[in-house]
């Protein structure tokens, strides 16, 4: 056992993910640190024992402490779980830098793309923290508020360090939460982000009426995509037909929990981006995973004739009807 396992664990991000997994870990018996970096919501947080915002209900656990003041949250930490959204990722590294410590172990809950340069988050902590040699990141079929309330889920934890994905797997794997480990750290990632743009695809069909057939059809063909872009870009296949690729997808697929289906479903209607982002009143990773996900096509030559409808969607103003039609009349061609 590593002795970073007697200390806390301290958790960044306090919105519903971040929450989530810190009541998770203090209910598996571990001293939790949850800061957030927003002072008066860290503040109702303590006052009221529970993100009443995000998972109203769920009580904190006595070991969850809820801290406002970064470097006192980072202070004799175990190991670090990022719960940051990946847009704001890099810039929340460079900015605690010099907080962490060079042996602390981090790892993040967070999926996405880097905006701008497409980056994989691995790339980004290998660039901001080089001192940090154990990393690991945690994906799969994880909606906030049913690990919250303790409903059966299963992840996956990749690093290329054994030992530290099998010392976090340990404690995550308590109560109805079954945590798996792999060493494909690029093939977990590209999962977790990748599936944020199939499945505003999958809610904008579903709006339209298109029937469970079409849903159907456009998961196994969008997975198909995610295999081709995952493999080329270092990814193994297992993993893409694992929890991390195929079981999220399903998941923000199928379920109206997920942000970025509820905004294909909010598409098909006629609703602007901006309407929907107002509506939801959270981040919608998939909206800025597709613009990255085209460039990536072009780098590495890889066709995605889903991602580049729903591209086309979000950022030229083409109909959901449009995207469906150019889909549909695709030349014939086969299955593999």
């Amino acid at each position: 056992m590593n002795g970073s396992q007697l200390k806390p664990v301290t958790v960044l991000g306090a919105g519903s993910w971040g929450s989530a997994l810190a009541i998770h870990l203090a209910r598996a018996g571990l001293q939790i640190r949850l800061w957030g970096n927003e002072p008066d919501h860290m503040v109702r947080l303590q006052q009221q024992r529970c993100n009443q915002q995000f998972l109203p209900d769920v009580e904190f656990p006595e070991s969850l402490e809820v801290h406002a003041d970064l470097a006192q949250s980072l202070q004799s930490t175990g190991w670090i779980l990022l719960a940051i959204p990946s847009y704001a990722f890099r810039s929340f590294l460079a900015s605690a830098t010099d907080l962490i410590d060079t042996k602390t172990p981090v790892v993040w809950a967070s999926k996405g793309l880097e905006e701008g340069t497409g980056k994989l988050l691995h790339q980004v902590v290998s660039e901001e923290l080089p001192q940090c040699s154990r990393m690991a990141v945690i994906s799969g079929p994880t909606f906030a508020g049913e690990v919250a309330r303790n409903m059966p889920t299963a992840i996956t934890v990749a690093s290329d360090s054994e030992s530290l994905a099998d010392e976090v797997s340990h404690y995550l794997h308590h109560g109805n939460f079954r945590a798996y480990t792999s060493n494909d750290v690029t093939g977990v990632e590209l999962g977790g982000a990748l599936k944020n743009v199939l499945a505003i695809a999958s809610g904008a069909a579903d709006g339209l009426g298109f029937g469970a057939n079409a849903r159907a059809a456009l998961i196994t063909r969008g997975l198909s995509e995610v295999v081709r872009l995952g493999t080329t870009m270092g990814g193994r296949m297992e993993t893409f037909m694992g929890l991390a690729g195929m079981g999220d997808l399903v998941l923000t697929c199928t379920d109206n929990q997920s942000r970025n289906r509820r905004m294909g479903l909010m598409l098909a209607e006629g609703l602007s981006k901006e309407e929907i982002r107002e509506k939801i009143g959270q981040e919608i990773e998939g909206v800025r995973t597709a613009r990255e996900v085209m460039s990536l096509s072009k780098i590495h030559n890889v066709e995605l004739p889903i991602f580049e409808q729903v591209y086309k969607v979000l950022y030229e103003d083409l109909s959901p009807q449009e995207a469906v039609k150019y889909l549909l009349e695709r030349k014939l061609t086969s299955e593999v």
